[in-house]
């Protein structure tokens, strides 16, 4: 008989990669959404829209226990993938209560029904290199002491915090990865990243003439999000629940990313580029990189997608999207 597993935040970047690998094994995947999505699938549902018809989806808030409860008992998964969470971390400045109250009461009834009604069931908990913070060592590792500086971060150490207990209380299998930045052409266009493989899209395309960005000199661990996801998977395969950091061991400037994206399109970001102080942090995170030495031991897992090619492939799939059909630089001589 095929595993089942629930994935909680199915609809975003790591979702859809997620629900494919499992899929690609055999799995039965079940997914938890918001009933806005079932409204509204040609948006909310579209990067599901290759396997819409092989996933099982199920409307439920994780805002309450009661749904929560009833999707759980109808799956009886063998393994829950928990990668739901109100993510961007500008945003959680905007609506601190909003993203305590939803990314730690999620976690927590996410966990409660499982113990309760699953109790074989395997647990993956999404955390995040944002509970590092300001941290007072780089690389970072499972070792490193949480600082966070968002209510973002302090919502994911938080759910760490829940997750561990669970499995130090009650004997659940239920491990967290700590995944440092992991990006693709599927990632939202709030990110940064996104934000600036979009913007070099649409400058290219003449839909627009500058790209307004905070801060150059935050430095960050960047992967692809398709193998990020196969750690997670590869954790729950372990005899034993354990807490991994998963990260590709190089750091990047936000100013690094945008020279290389514009340097394909044969364009200097100088020219096009506007510091905006309206995007940078209240308390800022200058410095993230992960030490994944544990993941590659014990798990076998290794990032095989390096910075440049990352940046490509998702300005590729946003110049495609913005009908710009080739990158070749004489062809872009007059955009410049």
């Amino acid at each position: 008989m095929a595993k089942r597993a629930l994935i909680t935040g199915i609809t975003g970047q790591d979702g859809s990669y997620l629900a494919e690998l499992l899929l690609s094994k055999g799995y039965e995947v079940h997914g938890v959404v918001r009933r806005v999505a079932l409204e509204d699938p040609e948006h909310r549902l579209s990067r599901l829209h290759s396997i819409r018809r092989q996933l099982q989806l199920h409307a439920a808030s994780l805002e309450s226990y009661a749904s929560i409860h009833q999707v759980v008992t109808r799956v009886a998964p063998d393994e829950c993938y928990h990668l739901a969470a109100q993510s961007f971390v500008t945003y959680s400045f905007d609506d601190e209560f909003s993203t305590l109250n939803s990314n730690i009461n999620g976690t927590h009834f996410l966990l409660a029904a499982v113990k309760n009604l699953a109790p074989h069931c395997r647990f993956y908990f999404a955390g995040s290199s944002e509970m590092f913070g300001k941290a007072e060592a780089a690389p970072q590792n499972e070792r490193t002491a949480f600082h966070p500086r968002s209510t973002y971060g302090i919502s994911k150490v938080a759910g760490f915090d829940l997750t561990r207990n669970y499995r130090e209380a009650y004997g659940m299998h239920a491990s967290s990865g700590i995944l440092f930045n992991h990006e693709s052409p599927r990632r939202g266009f709030e990110f940064v990243t996104r934000k600036i493989t979009s913007g070099v899209a649409r400058i290219l395309a003449r839909e627009s003439t500058e790209l307004r960005l905070g801060n150059l000199d935050a430095q960050r661990d960047w992967g692809h999000a398709r193998e990020y996801v196969e750690a997670m998977w590869r954790m729950l395969q372990q005899p034993e629940p354990d807490d991994y950091v998963v990260a590709t061991g190089e750091c990047h400037t936000v100013r690094e990313f945008a020279d290389y994206a514009f340097s394909i399109a044969g364009l200097d970001y100088r020219r096009y580029v506007v510091p905006d102080n309206d995007f940078f942090r209240p308390a800022e995170v200058m410095v993230l990189l992960g030490d994944a030495a544990k993941a590659r031991a014990n798990l076998g897992w290794r990032h095989h997608t390096g910075f440049h090619a990352l940046i490509r492939e998702m300005l590729e799939a946003d110049c495609l999207a913005c009908g710009v059909r080739h990158l070749l630089r004489p062809a872009l001589e007059s955009v410049s």
